[in-house]
């Protein structure tokens, strides 16, 4: 019998999260469903050599596209989710939730992720076939202004998990798309600041705890964030981008995201 306290026994068992959520996000995949993982169930299906984050109770996110949130429903209780119905004929055009065969909550986000600032989710939805792109699953991260431990290990893990696109030509892996960073800091001088500013806080974060970056990682994770850095600062900044960028921090530049009630 697994000692309770020890997290670490859970991993690939029906008590582990991901075993759940990944045969959710599978069932979908084959089924030609577009349903995505975000949240710290996405980076660990992304760094499976990397030491888990654990959490027993943990909640499974996903994303939806809008133009299939029917077939994404109708998946989902197929696959044995009890939907909350009041919840969703409220606020289903952009958060859907319902509750997993296991008793745990599930979080459908329906095109974008707002919370700090808002990332459109559907230009690079379908890149990866069962969690958002990675540039977006690091930007779901990098957008939140009060950063946690369990955000900065997941930065750091993905980090140190996949390198620039451009910057290791034949490694053969995923990579953080460098076309669309740019993009999204270039035109919004918020995402800008509140990325920049968490990507410049990392190396004091991993000096004082270590144990954030993985053993065996796959790149120098403060290496990738000095590169994504450095991209930030060339990005061509847009119009708007100018604008807000005098005004400065004299205006907040970020929501503080309240939790929904289910």
């Amino acid at each position: 019998m697994p000692d309770p306290e020890d997290l670490s026994a859970i991993v690939g068992t029906a008590d582990d999260p991901l075993v759940e959520a990944h045969s959710l996000a599978a069932g979908a995949s084959e089924k030609g469903i577009p349903l995505r993982l975000i949240g710290g169930l996405a980076v660990r299906e992304l760094c499976p050599d990397f030491p888990p984050r654990l959490r027993r109770d943990q909640d499974i996110d996903f994303a939806c596209l809008s133009k299939r949130r029917k077939d994404v429903m109708a998946y989902l209780e197929e696959s044995g989710c009890r939907p909350d119905k009041a919840f969703n004929s409220l606020n289903g055009d952009r958060q859907m939730y319902f509750t997993a065969p296991s008793g745990r909550p599930i979080d459908v986000m329906v095109d974008r992720l707002t919370m700090c600032h808002t990332l459109d989710l559907r230009p690079n939805f379908t890149v990866l076939p069962l969690t958002v792109d990675v540039v977006d699953l690091l930007l779901t991260k990098l957008q939140i202004f009060e950063l946690n431990e369990k955000d900065a290990r997941d930065i750091v893990h993905l980090l140190a998990a996949f390198s620039v696109s451009g910057d290791s030509p034949g490694e053969g892996r995923p990579e953080i798309d460098r076309d669309r960073f740019i993009k999204i800091l270039g035109s919004d001088w918020g995402w800008w600041r509140t990325v920049t500013g968490n990507l410049s806080k990392l190396p004091l974060l991993v000096g004082d705890n270590p144990d954030l970056v993985p053993p065996r990682p796959h790149h120098d994770p403060l290496q990738v964030a000095e590169r994504l850095l450095e991209l930030a600062d060339a990005a061509p900044k847009s119009v708007q981008w100018k604008l807000r960028a005098k005004v400065g921090e004299r205006v907040r530049w970020y929501e503080l995201p309240e939790e929904v009630a289910h």
